[in-house]
């Protein structure tokens, strides 16, 4: 099939290469220039492993072009996703002005039936509005179908994600589109669910509320065991081993990150709110991720007395291993609580720097190595969880640091075999 992918940041390039990947013939449209000419270099501009190569092998297979025109997108596309940003207000409500202007876009160009389809994660009855929008800015008895079609990304492993899904959410209310999108989705196996276009839209973030829940849970329990002397990764395990609940996302540490779930947390709420139906339990989820953070400051401060003027090392920043991406990053927020404290914090992260760097400027120092960053070091943190962390070479670490303290705010590492080593060693709720 032929497909069109308007918006290419992240959703947007993943997504249209994997379909490409596929068998189908993608599109994708961004309006600026720089990126798209970088994309036809074969420059990406986002890390996310095994994407450079499948974009790359893919446009020379002719199954992947790239362009600045809405127009050309539209016609090239029996199929057109909307995949461009949706980024928080101060309210917590989500910007929706980049939407209504592609669907104005397309409506402006549209000539055959299409079905537009919203990648982008967007709040319940944004699909009736596109439709309105389409419908009011294209030319009398244009055809159309508007689908939600929710994506499930995990920034780390987003290609093997999209390639092998969990399932594959399809909102529609025509059978026409439908049929269109099970076609599209003939090449992954997955259970298809079919549901009404708003049902698709809460889907999203209902499923990424309640992941964030379940990491507000275990940083909560994870408090009540570190005041009671109890284990938060044996009480994972014991709750974890219920089908009923399992394991995955039951992982103490410093908080939740990224560019989805705080944004999705937030505009749940809002969503709610609108709605006059008030979800309080996430109000509680937020303030939980919160206090994670500030606990895990506090103990360092209780550990270092004054933290101005205190060398400490940082390894990571992005919000998670295996991305590049710092964007609410608590890595990033932990750094910018130290440098205001005062502290001379030295920071590494395989790739995250550039964009901590954008957010951060000067206020610490980067370095190009983990062990670069302990030189001198009166405390080690370990803000992200990135597997060269596990395996550093310790007693290198220990030589090179003033004092052997280290923070493990993600549980990293195994307490006794660090205390072994000779470090003060400390985690959350072990």
């Amino acid at each position: 099939m032929k497909l069109t992918i308007i918006g290419s940041g992240y959703v947007g390039l993943t997504s249209g290469t994997c379909f490409a990947e596929a068998g189908h013939h993608v599109m994708c449209v961004d309006n600026n220039p720089a990126k798209i000419e970088s994309l036809r270099e074969g420059k990406v501009p986002i890390y996310e492993p095994g994407l450079e190569d499948l974009i790359k092998s893919n446009v020379a297979a002719g199954r992947l072009q790239f362009t600045t025109s809405t127009e050309e997108g539209v016609d090239h596309g029996e199929v057109v996703f909307i995949a461009v940003p949706t980024p928080p207000q101060p309210d917590g409500s989500v910007d929706l002005s980049f939407i209504e202007k592609v669907a104005r876009e397309i409506a402006a160009v549209l000539k055959g039936y299409r079905v537009i389809v919203d990648k982008s994660t967007v709040p319940v009855k944004t699909g009736e509005k596109v439709a309105e929008t389409v419908r009011r800015y294209a030319e009398e008895g244009a055809e159309f179908d508007v689908v939600s079609n929710p994506e499930f990304l995990r920034e780390g492993c987003a290609v093997d994600d999209l390639m092998h899904p969990d399932r594959i959410v399809i909102g529609a209310n025509s059978d026409r589109a439908l049929a269109l999108m099970r076609k599209l989705y003939e090449p992954f196996v997955a259970p298809v669910l079919a549901t009404d276009i708003n049902s698709a839209e809460l889907i999203k973030h209902a499923a990424n509320s309640f992941l964030a829940l379940k990491i507000s849970y275990i940083n909560a329990v994870a408090a009540i065991c570190e005041k009671s002397g109890a284990d938060v990764e044996k009480v994972a395990e014991g709750i974890g081993t219920d089908k009923r609940i399992g394991r995955h996302f039951l992982n103490a540490g410093i908080g939740y990150g990224g560019s989805c779930f705080p944004k999705d947390v937030s505009a749940f709420i809002a969503i709610s709110e609108q709605l006059g139906e008030p979800f309080r339990l996430l109000r509680e989820v937020e303030a939980i991720n919160a206090r994670a953070l500030d606990r895990f400051v506090d103990r360092i401060r209780e550990k270092l007395w004054v933290l101005r003027e205190k060398k400490i090392a940082l390894w990571g920043l992005s919000f998670k291993p295996d991305t590049d991406d710092t964007r609410e990053s608590v890595a990033v927020k932990l750094a910018a609580k130290l440098a205001e404290e005062g502290a001379e914090v030295r920071a590494y992260d395989p790739k995250g720097t550039e964009g901590a760097r954008a957010q951060l400027a000067d206020r610490i120092r980067y370095t190009d190595s983990a062990l670069a960053a302990t030189e001198g070091a009166e405390a080690l943190i370990i803000a992200t969880d990135w597997p060269e962390f596990a395996n550093a070479d310790f007693d290198a670490v220990k030589a090179n640091m003033v004092t052997p303290l280290l923070f493990d705010g993600r549980n990293l590492l195994d307490p006794a075999t660090m205390r072994q080593r000779g470090f003060d060693y400390h985690s959350i709720g072990r």
